[in-house]
């Protein structure tokens, strides 16, 4: 218990820490915008070449993209998956512990974190919606952050079924992210995954599998409203909108020894149509065919600006690379202004003064 305690305040750590980073990124760019108007004026005077200049505009322009991101979205906290930190009769006390640091992070910091999603010992079905009540009446989270399976079992399980219906009830959002590990193998025949393809190909596939338990569950025709925010764009579902479309249109084809006819025939939109009905955020480390892939799937109404900062190689790339993506895929500014913090004011229920 006490390790597990300690692992909360380690990320709770690590949050304030990021904090501290991006009041150096705004230092950083004020002086970089300095630096430009000084080169400037050496240029003027004929003291330095062009090229100077250049390379100083580049480095304003480059600081700069990362401070729209501090500026406009800003970051919603959270910590890592409680049910991993202890059983269930330790879990409800963690996630407690998690979610008072996390508001009070908030607090000290209103101008690094716009809000935070509730943690929930999800291995605890009754002490997962008591914690939620209490996080967000009395602490003020802003939605909840669960993963894409509870120590291995699936999200569409009975036990799950009254957290979202409460999110629903409430209209507040779940954050969606993947939960695989090494110790998942790549083949049946070995003991763990290699060459980490747990996280570069295992969590995209984690999540399209999630969600696609919930959308057979019937979990969108029971709560029509209701807002699950995957991240990394989705996972594989965009890229696979064929597969998923004309695919699972004939659901049951494939098998053979269960009858999915009758499920087929009493959902009320086509598959494709329900997995549309999730939010998506931008994580995609910087990759423009994904990102465009993402959009074009879920639409602009339906995505948020995330750059999975701070786990980027170098401080900052991943914010950088993402804003740049964006940037160059000739959105209109309505679509933009959506993706950099409009919907996310939408989801979280802000005041438009955050922005």
């Amino acid at each position: 218990m006490l390790d597990a305690l300690r692992e909360v305040e380690d990320q709770l750590v690590a949050l304030r820490i990021l904090a501290e980073q991006e009041a150096a990124l705004e230092a950083a760019v004020t002086a970089s915008r300095e630096a430009e108007r000084i080169i400037s004026n050496q240029y003027l005077a004929g003291t330095v070449p062009y090229t100077s200049v250049v390379i100083a505009q580049a480095a304003a322009l480059n600081n700069a993209q990362a401070e729209l991101d501090v500026k406009q979205s800003r970051l919603v906290a959270a910590v890592a998956l409680i049910e991993a930190l202890g059983g269930p009769n330790e879990s409800p006390a963690i996630a407690r512990e998690a979610n008072d640091g996390l508001a009070e992070l908030v607090a000290r910091n209103p101008d690094r974190f716009i809000a935070f999603a509730a943690s929930l010992p999800l291995n605890n079905a009754d002490a997962s919606l008591e914690e939620m009540t209490r996080a967000i009446d009395q602490l003020g989270a802003k939605g909840v952050m669960i993963y894409t399976n509870v120590a291995g079992t699936p999200l569409d399980a009975p036990q799950f079924r009254p957290l979202f219906a409460e999110a629903a009830r409430r209209d507040l959002p779940i954050l969606l992210h993947p939960a695989r590990g090494a110790a998942m193998p790549d083949y049946s025949s070995e003991d763990s995954s290699a060459f980490e393809i747990w996280w570069a190909l295992g969590w995209p596939y984690e999540t399209g599998a999630a969600m696609a338990r919930l959308v057979f569950s019937g979990v969108f025709d029971r709560h029509p409203n209701l807002k699950i925010m995957t991240h990394h764009l989705g996972g594989i579902v965009p890229y696979l909108e064929g597969r998923v479309g004309y695919g699972w249109d004939q659901l049951g084809a494939r098998t053979s020894k269960v009858d999915y006819s009758a499920l087929r025939q009493s959902m009320k939109k086509r598959p494709v149509d329900y997995f549309r009905m999730f939010h998506a955020d931008t994580a995609m480390f910087g990759a423009r065919a994904a990102t465009r892939c993402g959009l074009e799937f879920f639409g602009a109404e339906q995505v948020l600006f995330a750059s999975d900062m701070p786990f980027d190689p170098t401080p900052g790339l991943y914010m950088r690379e993402t804003i740049r993506v964006i940037e160059s895929l000739e959105l209109s500014a309505e679509d933009k202004q959506r993706i950099y913090f409009g919907n996310a004011q939408r989801l979280l229920r802000l005041e438009p003064s955050v922005s």
